[in-house]
């Protein structure tokens, strides 16, 4: 696997990339805990099928600086506005996984989505995450409260109860071992501090920004409260698409690695 390269942030810390192939460019931001390695398969396929491939280390993940501060959605997205204009990439497809849905609308919100012409959204936690008065369909915050208690008990033992959600029950050993690999990487700090961010901040107003066409999609395994989130972010964004996986759970990217790929290459010509 090539070496990463870096980038500086705009508050002064190094995030990893890489940036590979030739053609129309595909940006991959990844989920909660993981890295952009997690996206390897989908760029060995588009590098392959004529796209170049842009993949970076959230902070306090993988490879990237990790530093103390910076987990809020304003510096996030000014992390991916670094990799965006670094790169020089124009009419790019911005795709995210998960906690990354809420770095794409903020980032349309406060950068006008320049250099995207296409979004991606795969198992999204926006539009809002927890419950208020206004937002009913959230989830209470005592849930988000146990989840932050147990992360910070035990990171390693947290992080490994829950790889199955992402690879499904059926994962071999080695696909477990590799995304467990991705998640021992990061920053126990910067996890607890980012569960904390996608689960408190509101998207709702920043999704409406969004102008561009849009493919939602999700699998039917995965939480419900995920489905939901994949049915309030579609209707978010004008003439947006929504897609079930059924059967798969939330790194469906990973379990129906085939149809995903072949439905992330029409998306990307269109």
């Amino acid at each position: 696997m090539p070496r990463p390269a870096f980038v500086e942030t705009r508050d002064g810390h190094l995030l990893a990339y890489r940036d590979e192939g030739n053609g129309s460019p595909v940006v991959f931001i990844h989920g909660w805990s993981l890295s952009g390695a997690i996206w390897q398969p989908q760029l060995d396929y588009l590098v392959a099928n004529g796209h170049r491939v842009i993949v970076y280390d959230r902070r306090g993940h993988g490879h990237s600086a990790k530093p103390p501060t910076g987990y809020d959605y304003d510096t996030l997205s000014d992390d991916l506005a670094a990799i965006l204009t670094h790169t020089g990439v124009t009419g790019a497809t911005l795709v995210g996984h998960s906690m990354a849905s809420g770095e794409i609308a903020r980032y349309f919100a406060r950068h006008g989505g320049r250099h995207v012409a296409r979004t991606f959204f795969v198992a999204p936690t926006t539009p809002f995450a927890l419950k208020t008065s206004d937002n009913p369909e959230g989830t209470d915050r005592a849930a988000f409260d146990q989840l932050v208690a147990a992360l910070e008990a035990d990171t390693k033992q947290y992080l490994t109860a829950g790889a199955p959600s992402l690879v499904g029950p059926d994962a071999t050993p080695e696909t477990l071992k590799w995304a467990l690999d991705m998640a021992f990487q990061a920053d126990p700090a910067a996890l607890v501090k980012c569960v904390r961010a996608f689960t408190e901040t509101d998207f709702r107003a920043n999704l409406r920004t969004i102008k561009v066409p849009t493919l939602v999609v999700y699998g039917t395994a995965d939480l419900p409260m995920i489905a939901r989130n994949a049915y309030r972010t579609s209707a978010a964004i004008a003439g947006s698409r929504l897609d079930a996986y059924e059967g798969a759970p939330h790194g469906l990217f990973i379990t129906d690695r085939e149809r995903f790929n072949a439905d992330l290459l029409r998306f990307a010509r269109s």
